[in-house]
């Protein structure tokens, strides 16, 4: 049994809903006003509380965050005749968890209940954030206890002090470049320049440019001259994220620059030194690249002094509840929400999903999981369909996929390979088989609009260019 609080001037109203739910077997109390219902804070204590918006005197929006405070740990569920898109923002915004429209549909209200149950008596089995004073950790740093996680942990301190260059192999959203990180942090220059170069995001001239540097005049707009990423990261780590796809040409300058130390830049006469330490990192097999033709031997060789594979996440699956901790710190800290517990059903659909996106996947279905949260607690009602799956069809009942259209199959598709990349255009185009063109006309086909937390991608522009 629980106890309920129904705030409404409407006494027709509140009788039929103290009479619903006390045929549940809830305590059912009334307050006709904003003013009456405050009054009975020491009186009742409320585990939910159905509040009208208008009422005479001060409305239930005006009066919501008093209520709450007044009584703590109670959820809100407002009411209102009045179904206009600016109630509603400021409703949620006010601290509702849920908002129903007039006349009230009592299946609608059932279910709203349920769920704000179900989210008071999780207290004792969500998994809490230990503390919030770890909300505003560094966002470079890597968790796991895994055995695997505790090799590449080992390998990282190793490797650190060697300043030997290092290859980190892995899927897209494992996190090479933490790895890289890392390894610069508790290397011999840590307060030197971190420079990472993304090696599939430009054309190969402008690849060169942006590694070795251009003198003025180099080439038609170059205007000044402009130092490039090896002499950026002098005295620091240069990291070459998705070497894979480096042209020949840039890899014979790039042995060059790892063999001699020095580098010329476009358009100039005399080499330039270095002491940048290089990592490099890639999502494909290096060594069948070298067997087809596609990767230089000797630069696979010098690059790969020593190896660090990261292991997909879902064959690190031990490793879940401490991610979703430091993720999901991380994220209340940057979105300034306070979404501190996650249901066990939560973790069992984590636990279940494969993870074709990995650590970046996650970390995107937190964000929004948070960004969506009305409460404190992350639900499954707030996680992508395909990873808690859906609802078993009726008997002799076609599932409603079946009676899709191949339009309508293509864009769902289309959108889990964006959502499973964390919306990275450059690695749906991968899973998905096309290109970047293609990807485009896609989304704009299926009204499929990248959203706001997508992290920016600096390629998209270079690609638009070769279009």
């Amino acid at each position: 049994m629980s106890t309920f609080l129904i705030v409404d001037d409407d006494l027709a109203s509140c009788r039929t809903l103290q009479l619903h739910f006390r045929t549940q077997g809830h305590e059912a109390h009334v307050a006709h006003s904003a003013a009456e219902a405050l009054a009975a804070h020491g009186r009742v204590a409320p585990e939910l509380i159905i509040l009208d918006v208008r009422m005479p005197g001060r409305s239930g929006l005006d009066a919501l965050p008093e209520i709450k405070q007044a009584f703590p740990g109670a959820h809100a569920i407002v009411i209102t005749a009045f179904h206009d898109m600016e109630t509603t923002i400021q409703a949620m915004q006010r601290g509702a968890d849920d908002y129903i429209q007039k006349p009230i549909d009592l299946e609608e209200l059932n279910a709203a209940v349920a769920k704000a149950l179900d989210y008071a008596r999780g207290d004792a089995q969500g998994v809490l954030i230990a503390s919030a004073e770890h909300a505003g950790g560094n966002r470079d740093s890597m968790v796991g206890h895994s055995r695997t996680m505790k090799e590449v942990f080992k390998t990282i301190g190793l490797a650190a002090s060697s300043g030997a260059t290092v290859l980190i192999t892995g899927e897209s959203g494992t996190g090479k470049e933490l790895v890289a990180r890392a390894i610069h942090r508790t290397g011999p220059n840590p307060s030197g320049p971190f420079v990472a170069v993304n090696c599939a995001a430009l054309v190969e001239t402008l690849l060169e440019s942006d590694m070795f540097g251009h003198e003025k005049g180099a080439f038609t707009g170059a205007v000044e001259r402009r130092a490039g990423k090896f002499a950026l990261a002098n005295h620091g780590t240069l990291f070459l994220d998705e070497v894979s796809e480096l042209s020949h040409a840039i890899q014979a300058k790039l042995l060059r620059a790892l063999q001699e130390k020095e580098f010329v830049s476009l358009g100039a006469r005399e080499p330039q030194t270095t002491d940048a330490r290089v990592i490099a990192a890639t999502n494909v097999d290096l060594a069948h690249r070298v067997r087809d033709g596609r990767f230089r031997e000797d630069l696979y060789y010098r690059l790969q002094v020593i190896n660090i594979h990261l292991p997909p996440l879902r064959e690190r699956k031990d490793d879940l509840p401490d991610l979703v901790q430091t993720l999901l710190a991380r994220i209340n800290h940057e979105m300034r929400r306070h979404v501190w517990r996650v249901d066990p059903l939560v973790l069992r659909c984590f636990d279940a999903y494969d993870w074709p996106g990995n650590v970046r996947e996650l970390e995107n279905v937190l964000m929004k999981a948070v960004a969506l949260c009305p409460v404190d607690m992350i639900t499954c009602d707030l996680l992508p369909r395909q990873m808690c799956g859906v609802p078993a069809p009726l008997a002799n009942s076609d599932p409603p996929e079946a009676r899709w259209r191949l339009r309508d199959v293509e864009k769902v598709h289309v959108l889990r390979v964006l959502e499973a990349t964390g919306w990275h255009r450059g690695r749906a185009c991968e899973l998905l088989g096309v290109s970047r063109p293609r990807l485009r006309r896609l989304m704009k086909q299926y009204d499929l609009a990248v959203p706001p937390y997508a992290a920016e991608e600096s390629e998209e522009h270079a690609d638009d260019a070769q279009a």
